[in-house]
């Protein structure tokens, strides 16, 4: 599942303490893991399970979860609030529709994750198509790297991208316009409120869907539950509360150049549980959007691998 990038919304503070900024890379290393893990139990899961009733039970538990701890915050919400937080949490919900619908009909997960990972080059496009924000000029090199990687995915043979992959970039967008939202909500409504709304929105939005055009099963079997299971705790809660704790001892600079890392552990855990391999193409395709990863977030990479403490 797609990583929270919220981070990419925080101006860069003063380093944290040495021992701090260790800890938490290692937790943020364990938390990219955990997230490429979540598009395995997925993707496993999608075998008995239809996609739209997978994803809103997903969502709708993970979101009553957090109604638990945070049930203060919720009342304490404001009308203003309340519409705020569900209004992202329907973006945030067709985004999802999108990426488990592309999970579902996709022939590489890895693939998948690095189309899925555009969102964070988006943000600065959709920023300055909706609010007139100004770009930082890195995005001027990024957004070339971007292209020219999802072509090299879909025109190996022709023009004929695949469905998984159009459905991956829809996704894509639609979570970078969330990552916006959801940046701009986050300034005034406490983050568990947020996101438990948010999840509980997606989760009725999607099982709504499901309703309508899935046929549900008759009975879960113990693989489903498994699947679900694994997908609800290690993919979405505890992933979650790790990073968000995480994130806590240590800069934003650290944390986004870390977060890149759950695309390749996503291509790394297809290979090893599924057996895929990429072709010449996908590898230098990926191999590109992985460029225009770290291009976008060049000011936190050189940050954390060129400019040293002496430097000033």
């Amino acid at each position: 599942m797609p990583s929270s990038s919220r981070i990419i919304h925080h101006p860069v503070p003063d380093p944290q303490p040495a021992g701090h900024s260790v800890k938490a890379d290692l937790l943020l290393v364990g938390v990219t893991l955990l997230a490429a893990l979540g598009w395995l139990f997925s993707k496993q899961a999608l075998n008995e399970f239809p996609p739209l009733l997978f994803l809103g039970s997903r969502f709708l538990l993970a979101g009553l979860i957090l109604v638990i701890p945070g049930h203060r915050a919720l009342f304490r919400l404001t009308l203003s609030q309340w519409r705020v937080s569900a209004t992202v949490g329907l973006v945030f919900g067709a985004a999802m529709s999108f990426w488990i619908l592309g999970l579902f009909h996709a022939h590489s997960l890895a693939e998948g994750a690095f189309i899925t990972s555009l969102a964070v080059v988006l943000v600065p496009l959709l920023s300055l198509i909706l609010f007139r924000e100004a770009p930082p000029r890195v995005f001027w090199i990024a957004l070339p790297l971007a292209v020219a990687g999802l072509a090299l995915l879909s025109l190996q043979h022709g023009f004929s991208p695949d469905p998984g992959q159009l459905l991956f970039l829809a996704a894509a967008l639609l979570l970078s316009l969330t990552f916006i939202l959801n940046g701009r909500a986050a300034a005034r409504i406490p983050a568990l409120a947020l996101s438990a709304v948010q999840l509980l929105v997606v989760g009725l939005l999607c099982l709504s869907l499901s309703a309508f055009s899935e046929d549900w099963p008759q009975a879960f079997t113990p693989t489903m539950w498994l699947w679900l299971g694994l997908s609800l705790t290690l993919g979405t809660a505890v992933r979650f509360l790790l990073q968000t704790y995480a994130q806590g001892l240590t800069s934003p600079s650290h944390a986004a150049v870390i977060m890149i890392l759950e695309p390749v552990w996503t291509t790394l855990l297809a290979f090893l549980w599924f057996g895929e391999h990429l072709s010449l193409p996908q590898m230098a395709g990926c191999s590109l959007i992985f460029s225009a990863l770290l291009v976008n977030r060049w000011q936190a990479v050189y940050r954390l691998f060129v400019r040293r403490p002496s430097d000033g």
